[in-house]
């Protein structure tokens, strides 16, 4: 069973979120900076972000300019922010080995830092139209219940997601980068994980509800919290420098967290050897790349 391309894509063209990443204009810088962000992010909070981003770091070289402090507090609350050193080191490759242009290889951009399998398809297609496979997890569930008639994907396989989904693509270029989209978006809105909406889903044919919508008999799925974590805690040490202009006391830092002094230990030592927060010699705590020669 297939997925219909003319249907699908008609779908799209009347459904499609109107995202600012995909408005003309873009570069593929910027639509590289827009995959960063919404790993693991919702777009309702990369959106103003990536914005403000476009405007202040148009291209590579001017986000390399800037100070790693700088992007990370640009970076604000959009969650795990090793993603905006990464980008802030692959903006400083892009500038200085490419011309200050996103290469448009697969290969090529997988060796940038930061740049995986799925970043490096999605900028080659969504930016340059190119026929490559764009995998997320929306996709395979869409692959997942209209093709092979499961409730949900299973475990991720890089070899066999690929190959699912290039099995899929229209042989034309430009009508696979549109196919591409338009997968993802189904999946995003319409085949969602939780309470799917198939009376408005626009495929014809599909094998998970033409099986009677098998229930999913895979391990359980666990929702992954938020309140009480190490990722938590991280965050709240995060605000306390990007609030400050200047190093802080160890002392500013100890209050954010007064239930288990043991975990906020354990969260700063995690920011300095993620490379995230920096100490002066005299104790100190600072956003990276802020400690300047003269403070240490």
């Amino acid at each position: 069973m297939t997925v219909s391309v003319s249907t699908l894509s008609a779908w799209y063209r009347e459904n499609a979120r109107d995202l600012p990443w995909r408005r003309e204009g873009v570069s593929a810088w910027q639509v590289l900076m827009s995959e960063i962000m919404l790993q693991q992010t919702p777009v309702s909070r990369v959106a103003p972000i990536w914005e403000l981003w476009v405007q202040r770091w148009p291209v590579p070289s001017a986000m390399a300019a800037s100070s790693q402090a700088e992007v990370l507090r640009a970076w604000g609350k959009l969650g795990y922010p090793r993603r905006a050193l990464r980008l802030h080191e692959c903006a400083g490759v892009l500038a200085a080995e490419h011309g200050d242009v996103v290469p448009t290889d697969v290969e090529v951009l997988l060796g940038l830092p930061g740049i995986g399998a799925y970043t490096a398809r999605a900028v080659a297609c969504f930016a340059y139209g190119q026929r490559v496979p764009v995998v997320d997890t929306n996709v395979r569930r869409v692959v997942a219940r209209a093709v092979h008639g499961s409730a949900e994907a299973g475990n991720p396989s890089t070899t066999r997601d690929l190959a699912d989904v290039a099995a899929l693509l229209p042989r034309d270029r430009a009508r696979a980068a549109q196919y591409s989209a338009a997968l993802m978006e189904l999946g995003a809105t319409v085949c969602t994980a939780r309470n799917p909406k198939c009376s408005i889903c626009p495929l014809t044919t599909c094998a998970w509800v033409a099986a009677g919508r098998p229930a999913y008999d895979g391990p359980a799925r666990t929702v992954q919290k938020f309140a009480g974590t190490d990722r938590q805690v991280r965050g709240r040490l995060m605000d306390v420098l990007r609030e400050s202009s200047s190093p802080v006391e160890r002392a500013r830092l100890d209050v954010v967290w007064l239930q288990d002094p043991a975990q906020r230990d354990r969260a700063l030592d995690s920011l300095l050897v993620d490379g995230l927060v920096e100490q002066t010699e005299n104790g100190l705590f600072a956003l990276a790349g802020e400690v300047s020669a003269d403070s240490r």
